[in-house]
């Protein structure tokens, strides 16, 4: 059992919150375990670590066993499934489930965050209404759960945060998935809209520019893709119209100095940290998302 939470993917957690690791053991005997937890019922965030062989065994065990239980999880409001440090799997190897039954299950959840996308499945009819943050964190994110969150009705959302990441890894659709989802999403009071960790972050960047969360929106994250230039000028050019955005999270990005300075100089909070130089090879530039593999 193991108490340390990690901070690689910058998740923010109370002291009320009760991590549950597996060194040993197996995803069917997980829930049983927290259950018999005696701190566990004073609790209101669960964040599971590795339930063992995350690479050759889905959490669907927790899942399935969550939903069953669910009288015994009425006072959980975050919670977290998959949060464990690539010595202990590839985030493009965790073999995540099918969410479809946990919003029926938990009507009193806040916050769900997900770590890895091989087989993630949200359901074909999410419907919640207390359902505040939603966060998906993976090397590669399916179109049809794109396609689920773009149908999902989560009149509570305040907060959208998706990391894309790339083909290799289970992205499989384009700029025109990201456009339908911002066009079809019905998420009257998001405030934090985050599309992420791209190798076409500068077409993303034009997508979320043109879509109607703009106006509404105050944090805009675009960070860990390959943001460059061409994405900078446009957020330069368009984030001006926009008083409502106070915060811009752009780190990891390959902006030139001059855009940099551009950047920095807008008259709000924006992070441009870790930036990156491509690499070229035989007249080839490549640039890299963050979290990839």
């Amino acid at each position: 059992m193991n108490f340390e939470l990690l901070e690689e993917d910058n998740i923010k957690v109370s002291k009320n919150t009760y991590y549950y690791d597996y060194d040993e053991g197996s995803a069917e005997e997980m829930i049983q375990e927290i259950m018999e937890t005696p701190q566990f019922p004073s609790l209101d965030e669960l964040v599971i670590g590795s339930w063992g062989d995350c690479c050759g065994g889905s959490c669907q065990p927790i899942i399935d066993d969550i939903v069953a239980n669910a009288d015994k999880f009425s006072h959980i409001r975050k919670l977290f499934i998959g949060n464990m440090s690539y010595e202990e799997c590839e985030v493009s190897w965790i073999l995540q489930g099918n969410y479809s039954k946990i919003w029926a299950a938990m009507p009193q959840l806040k916050e769900l965050i997900i770590k890895g996308s091989m087989e993630l499945d949200l359901g074909d009819e999410i419907h919640h209404e207390e359902l505040e943050a939603l966060t998906i964190i993976c090397g590669g994110l399916p179109k049809h759960v794109i396609e689920s969150i773009q149908k999902a009705k989560l009149p509570k959302l305040k907060k959208l945060l998706l990391f894309i990441g790339i083909d290799e890894y289970g992205f499989d659709g384009d700029e025109g998935t990201i456009r339908a989802l911002l066009e079809q999403a019905d998420f009257p009071q998001l405030t934090y809209l985050g599309i992420t960790d791209s190798e076409i972050q500068d077409e993303l960047t034009e997508v979320v520019l043109n879509s109607k969360f703009m106006g509404q929106v105050s944090t805009l994250d675009l960070s860990n893709g390959t943001l460059s230039d061409k994405g900078g000028a446009l957020l330069l050019e368009k984030i001006p119209a926009y008083p409502n955005i106070k915060k811009l999270d752009l780190h990891h990005n390959y902006f030139s100095n001059e855009i940099a300075e551009k950047l920095k100089a807008l008259p709000i909070e924006v992070d441009i940290s870790e930036r990156e130089e491509a690499d070229e090879d035989d007249g080839e530039i490549y640039m890299y998302a963050m979290l990839t593999e």
